[in-house]
């Protein structure tokens, strides 16, 4: 039982840094966020609209949780 327990962490810990290294690949400036520019750099088919619903808190950059609600909702490739 433990064996699975500790396969199912390294499998999450896995999957967690693969969507933090992309968000950090996208990160062209290194400031821990990203910004339209950014993000259309890597997905070009993202439009200032869509930009717009994913940055929830208005602030015109996207940090991880607002990275991550995206790739949820479907916003954003994950």
């Amino acid at each position: 039982m433990k064996l699975i327990t500790k396969t199912t962490v390294a499998t999450i810990a896995l999957l967690s840094a693969s969507a933090a290294f992309a968000q950090l690949a996208a990160d062209a400036n290194g400031d821990g966020v990203l910004t339209i520019d950014e993000v259309q750099a890597v997905y070009p088919d993202i439009t200032a609209e869509s930009f717009s619903t994913m940055d929830l808190n208005a602030d015109g950059a996207l940090d991880e949780a607002e990275v991550q609600s995206a790739q949820e909702a479907g916003l954003m490739p994950a």
